[in-house]
């Protein structure tokens, strides 16, 4: 298991081979070990990670007894093994960074996707709308028919506008192209989820 915790900086593009690859430049870990889950005892396998620093007053008082020795992190997830797997060979307060990924590498990045608001079917769903002429004024971006006549309600499950974004995405194949291990930058080709700032969540 490569696993790794990391803030989305910026997209750019680079040279690679004589040729320009956009890419998103990613400031991954360093992560630290916090715990490490069992089939034994917790009936499957992970490994949680802590990334990031926060102040300790703004931490709950069962966590900081856990992390009193560890430190105190802004950011803590825990990396499920699928299948038949084995143990990752790692110890409580490892630290991990960039440097387990190598270039080449095909990996899956996780995130929640920018927040757009409350949009309509046009943006939401990709409806083509209504057309321009033929009578109609102003109706190039409206839902259209929303039902039926006989049960006298919109079903559930209906396409409408509403509230956008901000939901959870995973990307998977992700090519590395570069590892800055002085500066814990990994660079992925393509675009990942969210806004700069974001935390990601970085497999192989």
């Amino acid at each position: 298991m490569k696993i790794i915790l990391g803030k989305k900086l910026k997209m750019t593009q680079i040279w690679k081979d004589g040729k320009i690859v956009p890419v998103t430049m990613i400031e991954a870990g360093p992560v630290k070990v916090t715990q490490l889950r069992t089939k034994e005892k917790d009936g499957y396998i992970a490994v949680q990670v802590g990334y990031g620093t926060r102040k300790l007053k703004n931490i709950k008082k069962p966590q900081q007894g856990q992390f009193k020795d560890l430190g105190n992190f802004a950011h803590l997830k825990e990396f499920r093994a699928k299948g038949n797997v084995e143990m990752p060979s790692v110890n409580i307060g490892d630290v991990l960074d960039v440097s387990q990924f190598s270039e080449g590498d095909k990996i899956k990045v996780s995130a929640l996707s920018k927040g757009r608001g409350f949009q309509g079917v046009v943006k939401r769903h990709g409806f083509k709308g209504g057309p321009k002429t033929h009578g109609q004024k102003n109706r190039l971006r409206a839902p259209g028919s929303i039902g039926a006549t006989a049960p006298q309600r919109v079903t559930p499950g209906k396409r409408m506008a509403g509230r956008m974004g901000q939901e959870r995405f995973a990307i998977k194949n992700l090519k590395v192209i570069e590892i800055d291990k002085d500066k814990n930058i990994l660079m992925v080709k393509g675009a990942v989820p969210g806004f700069k700032g974001r935390l990601l969540e970085i497999q192989k």
